[in-house]
């Protein structure tokens, strides 16, 4: 009772703990009466077509209107219907028609209609409603995205970019944040700003057409367009292993009784279009079984029947994207641990010792040192009644967040305030004799966020900010070299310069003896993985198949894997059928085998138009003439060296 009366969140969701989600056993989770359900257009009641992908859907609608359906449990084929049930129903098919087929334009064929929309990545989210906006068929709009691609593999990128072009075609301004190459590649006009972060930034580095962007030599992003720059694959792969992580019989969702091994202590990159089953395998599936048995946790795996090896992994950790803290009192110091030997150091100023103060002296979530106007917040809400409320200054501490007593010690002349508002960089180079605070400060800087503040509220900080502080934090403790560390797209967010920077973080894990296991379309990550698990071949009910697993090299020799043929095309993987792997769909007998829906052999080729792969093949003899020009440039220098 107290959950459904309560209004608010917190005691909801701490209630919702000891509370688990189980089918209606009157509707069978069918949620209408009987006598609604009772109604059927070939075969199908309504609840039944809604339990389809729009990709299914969209085969169902075309059937009613043209041609035979065959109900796949009933094995009935149902006849169209009549002309004059047509001539009622035909406006109606194409409202839906056209509705769905906006869908699967944008790259979600894959999706149920019924899918919860709790469920869906901020990146399908953004599609839906990009859809939506296509339906309407308006004109004269600006339409603002930040970073649509999320969750995108480059297969399904090409859709996105055409349904964007569609958008500016019909005379409306399309304006995006984004970070993948194709999109960019694709746009008319691209504005750079920068050239660093935070304060480093905010300068417009170049705008104009790619190619503007690619002559900027102070740009950034135009180093890695152009190949100055590139995040180049390991000259050496770990060697895998004996032991490993064994999930058997994993069938959740779209997932198709497959058994896959996870090596340890090496980096492993669960690969596959969007909507091939990964994040069900790893999230629904992996996570929630550690998660289980670990630390007890509540929430229940998705179906399996056993998942061995857990012997030699100590823990499990999820880093992932949601924010380091729900208010603005959790900043970057208080998350790494780093604010605590700050604390303990301003306690043995002489002056603070004279006057008997200890750490929590400075600590503003505490009596003592605060400022009690404020409770240290360094802020005051005031409500606005109808409109969001507004936060000034504290007017007594004017932000300080500490009384006066607190701000009269300094340490090299910094308060302890002075400290909360200095940057990583800033800070390290105040304490860098003091290890013990430096080691945490360069844990931070070697993930890119040496411009974040210490005090800067957890709120205002980025999904790709708060996974790299995690990460940092865990860096910065002492590694058991058994932790698995779970990762879902990390890349979200993050340019090329801060995809490199968390890349290294990431091997760092590995080389302490942990295992990294992502799921991720950044194929500059995925290339420097030590193995793949590709998943597949393609979405919703045509995926959740293991496709292949291997190194990098031989990923890109198996044909079937859309993952292999953009390594083999885009990011200069060499393919090698003599590498460490094994293609899944070759020993099932499947090479030749027609898909359902009459899709067979899998071919980048059958589903790119003449256009896309032409571009894909320019973009390619680029890629493998940048890479040409790279090594002639190397050559020259070792004979200028020896000379």
């Amino acid at each position: 009772r107290r959950h459904a009366n309560t209004e608010s969140e917190n005691v909801r969701n701490d209630i919702e703990r000891y509370m688990s989600q189980r089918t209606c056993n009157a509707c069978n989770g069918d949620r209408l009466k009987p006598d609604a359900l009772a109604v059927t257009l070939l075969s199908m009641n309504i609840m039944e077509v809604t339990r389809q992908s729009v990709e299914i859907a969209l085969q169902w609608v075309e059937a009613c209107r043209n041609g035979a359906w065959d109900s796949q449990d009933r094995g009935v084929v149902e006849e169209p219907l009549t002309t004059r049930e047509l001539s009622i129903a035909d406006q109606i098919f194409k409202e839906i028609e056209s509705r769905l087929g906006f869908l699967s334009r944008v790259g979600l064929n894959y999706l149920t209609l019924d899918r919860s929309a709790g469920t869906l990545s901020g990146g399908e989210g953004q599609r839906i409603r990009l859809a939506t906006q296509i339906g309407s068929g308006l004109m004269g709009v600006l339409y603002v995205c930040d970073e649509p691609s999320v969750g995108l593999h480059p297969h399904d990128g090409d859709r996105l970019i055409a349904t964007l072009k569609s958008l500016r075609d019909v005379g409306n301004t399309v304006l995006i944040v984004e970070h993948d190459e194709a999109v960019m590649r694709a746009a008319d006009h691209i504005v750079d700003l920068g050239p660093g972060a935070g304060e480093h930034g905010g300068h417009v580095v170049a705008q104009g057409e790619i190619d503007a962007i690619v002559d900027a030599t102070d740009s950034i992003t135009g180093d890695y367009l152009s190949g100055r720059k590139e995040i180049a694959s390991p000259k050496n792969r770990r060697e895998i292993g004996e032991n490993s992580i064994s999930i058997i019989g994993a069938r959740a969702n779209n997932l198709k009784n497959v058994d896959i091994d996870i090596p340890l202590g090496v980096f492993v990159c669960v690969t596959g279009v969007s909507g091939s089953g990964k994040s069900t395998l790893v999230n629904e599936i992996i996570l929630k079984s550690l998660s289980q048995h670990f630390y007890r946790a509540k929430d229940r795996p998705g179906p399996h029947d056993e998942i061995t090896g857990l012997d030699h992994i100590d823990k499990v950790i999820n880093i992932d994207q949601s924010p380091i803290g729900r208010t603005p009192r959790s900043n970057p110091a208080t998350y790494t641990g780093v604010f605590t030997p700050i604390r303990e150091l301003y306690a043995t100023v002489p002056e603070a010792r004279a006057r008997g103060y200890t750490p929590g002296r400075f600590s503003f979530n505490v009596r003592g040192g605060r400022c009690e106007s404020c409770s240290g917040a360094g802020y005051t809400q005031i409500e606005m009644q109808f409109l969001p409320d507004v936060t000034v200054p504290c007017e007594v501490c004017d932000g300080a967040r500490y009384n006066r007593e607190a701000l009269e010690i300094l340490f090299k002349e910094a308060s302890i305030s002075d400290v909360l508002n200095m940057t990583v960089t800033e800070a390290h180079a105040l304490f860098e004799n003091i290890p013990k605070i430096a080691s945490k400060l360069v844990t931070l800087m070697d993930v890119g966020l040496g411009y974040i503040r210490l005090g800067q509220p957890a709120t205002t900080l980025s999904g790709g900010e708060a996974q790299r502080i995690k990460l940092a934090s865990e860096l910065s403790k002492r590694s058991t070299g058994q932790t698995l560390y779970i990762l879902d797209e990390p890349t979200t967010g993050l340019s090329f310069d801060d995809a490199a920077k968390l890349l290294t973080v990431l091997h760092r894990l590995v080389d302490n003896g942990n295992t990294v296991l992502l799921i991720e379309h950044h194929l500059d990550l995925i290339k420097n993985a030590d193995w793949i698990i590709d998943l597949g071949p393609f979405a919703g009910d045509d995926g959740g198949e293991l496709v292949a697993v291997g190194t990098p090299e031989f990923i890109a020799s198996v044909d079937d894997s859309f993952t292999g043929n953009y390594l083999r095309d885009f990011s200069g993987i060499i393919p090698d059928e003599g590498a460490h792997g094994s293609d899944k769909f070759q020993q099932n007998g499947r090479h030749d085998t027609a898909l359902k829906n009459g899709a067979a052999e899998i071919k980048i080729a059958d589903i790119l138009s003449d256009q896309d792969m032409a571009a894909a093949r320019s973009k390619a003899s680029r890629n493998g003439a940048a890479s040409r020009g790279r090594r002639r440039r190397r050559r020259r220098r070792a004979v200028s060296r020896s000379s």
